[in-house]
């Protein structure tokens, strides 16, 4: 396992590898920039198939926590932690405490919060090893569950993404093809249906997808069958690495805009959908509406109106991105890149 040429590397501040024998824990916390912050992202506790494929996933989530901070105007730095292991079995509070020790040895650093495979009740106890976790539900500036925010911001953008592209901002009778219905999804497509939207939808677990039948009137697909469904929205909002050689040419959608962090498997598949006349809104700038929760949280905010005034800036700059990179006829994905950079220089 290389690290500092390793291709995902991007030169990041602080890699840290924790191990504790006695719960288990094997987990990566990666520190991309402290330069607007300490770092915040997300802990994800995942079944990871090598450690190679943990690094390169905690090394991509980190440098674009950088990126998604950046862009949503946000005074933190980019961080991202992984847990090799699988939540449905080997999750405990030992580990999770032990995790705790891990952050908490950065100094403040590094703020964790939830991600997949974790949750604002395991945040709980992770904060009973150090202050520095967000997204919990108790406690003096408690933002709880990140998981509403993040869905309405791309909610919010998705519109924007449908007005650059079409004219009109309405959702109502659009086709929304959304992949995953986890904490995120689900609000989505509560959101989606609520305004009028037609919902097609997948998900590895049977249970969500029925769900997702009954609560919204949805046609359910085949997981591998999602990204194929004609559509006027493709949105993946479950684990990354879905737009690649195989999926893009098989897209059905004029717009792809979704959840899921790091959802291009090279940065060339941005290219690829801009050469399939696909606007693909950067999951970085969208999704960022959980973390902007989060914010308020690290930063003890009590003004009611930050987090909305927070969120519309998010939204706006969305849109200023789309305009910008349909003006100059390029991906929106450099476009996006580029407005991160400035800031952090």
């Amino acid at each position: 396992m290389s690290l500092f040429t390793h291709p995902e590397f991007d030169g990041h501040e602080r890699v840290l590898f924790a191990h504790d024998p006695a719960s288990g824990l094997k987990a990566i916390v990666a520190i991309h920039s402290t330069r607007l912050g300490p770092a915040a992202g997300g802990c994800r506790m995942w079944p990871y198939a090598s450690e190679e494929e943990a690094l390169a996933d905690a090394l991509r989530l980190s440098r674009g926590m950088t990126y998604k901070n950046a862009v949503a105007g946000l005074d933190l730095g980019g961080g991202k932690s992984v847990i090799i292991a699988d939540p449905r079995t080997q999750k405990t509070p030992e580990l999770l405490r032990a995790f705790g020790r891990a952050v908490h040895d950065l100094g403040g650093t590094y703020v964790t919060a939830e991600d997949v495979g974790v949750s604002v009740a395991d945040m709980e106890i992770v904060r009973e090893a150090t202050p520095h976790v967000a997204g919990l539900e108790t406690g003096a500036h408690a933002s709880g569950d990140p998981s509403p925010v993040t869905a309405r911001g791309v909610f919010e953008g998705m519109r924007k993404a449908l007005l650059v592209a079409t004219g009109s901002d309405d959702v109502a009778g659009r086709t929304i093809a959304v992949q995953g219905l986890g904490h995120v999804g689900r609000h989505l497509c509560a959101l989606l249906h609520a305004a009028g939207a037609r919902l097609v939808v997948s998900d590895i677990d049977p249970a969500r997808v029925a769900d997702a039948e009954r609560a919204f009137d949805a046609r359910a697909v085949a997981p591998d069958a999602i990204a194929t469904v004609a559509a006027d929205v493709f949105a993946p909002c479950a684990l990354g690495g879905v737009l690649d050689d195989a999926t893009i040419p098989r897209l059905k959608a004029r717009i792809v805009a979704g959840a899921a962090n790091n959802q291009l498997a090279r940065p060339e598949h941005a290219d690829a959908l801009h050469a399939r006349g696909i606007l693909y809104v950067p999951d970085f700038a969208l999704n960022a509406g959980g973390i902007i929760n989060v914010a308020r949280e690290i930063e003890g905010r009590t003004d009611a109106g930050w987090l909305t005034e927070t969120l519309g800036a998010m939204v706006a700059n969305i849109e200023t991105i789309l305009r910008e990179a349909a003006e100059r006829g390029v991906s929106p994905n450099g476009v996006a890149e580029a407005f991160a950079r400035r800031r952090l220089a």
